[in-house]
């Protein structure tokens, strides 16, 4: 039978762990060949054999994503090798310092938006024309509550999901008239290593594994879905529309 994502080529971020790392193996499992990105060589070791145990293929790609002119070269490495991109999953985030306003460093607060805003925005850039030459390109980015809800103590990182989601609904209106689909996904509380850190005495069993959701963002990146400038929210399983603030 044949695979959704046969013969496509997904790029995933902050794939050695969490969200990233299962969504990695899901779209693997769906068909897609995996360009994996991440920090961590081990993680994207482990990643890579995990996927090869369902029969699935991965390049591994030991990044910062705050090496701009590396996301640059791996932007030439796809259209050198492939000639395209299918599939752009925006998952790696950082969390940053959990303080008052006040009281956080400007670098703290540059360091998270470095990686939470403006990595994602070169990745558009470097990656914009590889997935328009897809007959059926599709970004997903990861967002959070927190960036709506402008949540208390964590503002670097809940402004930095806030620039994220406008950037990519301008993204998707500026190519609303062409075959990519961007969209936006909130995953809201998950089992990961960010939660663990961010509510230390919460009990993890209480919430969802990053494999069911990985299950949820994987029909985002099909052809056939259609929709654009959307914010898919998990808890609710519902698709949404932003307006402005009543």
């Amino acid at each position: 039978m044949t695979k959704p994502l046969a013969d496509r080529i997904a790029l995933v971020t902050g794939a050695s762990r969490g969200i990233g790392y299962a969504t990695a193996i899901a779209l693997a499992k769906a068909g897609a060949h995996i360009v994996a990105v991440a920090r961590t060589q081990g993680g994207l070791e482990e990643l890579d054999d995990e996927i090869r145990k369902d029969g699935g293929s991965a390049t591994l790609v030991p990044l910062n994503l705050t090496d701009s002119d590396g996301i640059a070269r791996l932007g030439a490495g796809l259209h050198e090798r492939y000639g395209k991109l299918d599939i752009l999953v925006g998952n790696a985030g950082v969390l940053g310092p959990s303080s008052p306003v006040g009281h956080i460093e400007l670098k703290a607060f540059n360091d998270v938006m470095a990686v939470n805003v403006s990595a994602n925005f070169q990745l558009i850039r470097c990656m914009e024309p590889l997935l328009k030459q897809s007959d059926a390109g599709r970004a997903v980015f990861i967002t959070s509550g927190a960036a709506n809800k402008a949540t208390a103590y964590v503002s670097p990182y809940a402004a930095s999901k806030a620039a994220l989601e406008t950037l990519a609904r301008a993204w998707a209106q500026e190519t609303a008239n062409t075959k990519l689909r961007v969209n936006l996904f909130n995953p809201g509380p998950i089992r990961t290593r960010m939660r663990a850190t961010l509510m230390p005495g919460e009990d993890p069993a209480t919430l969802d594994t990053p494999e069911q959701v990985a299950e949820f963002i994987v029909p985002m990146c099909t052809p056939d879905w259609t929709e654009t400038g959307k914010f898919y929210d998990y808890k609710t399983r519902s698709l949404m529309s932003f307006r402005a603030p009543a």
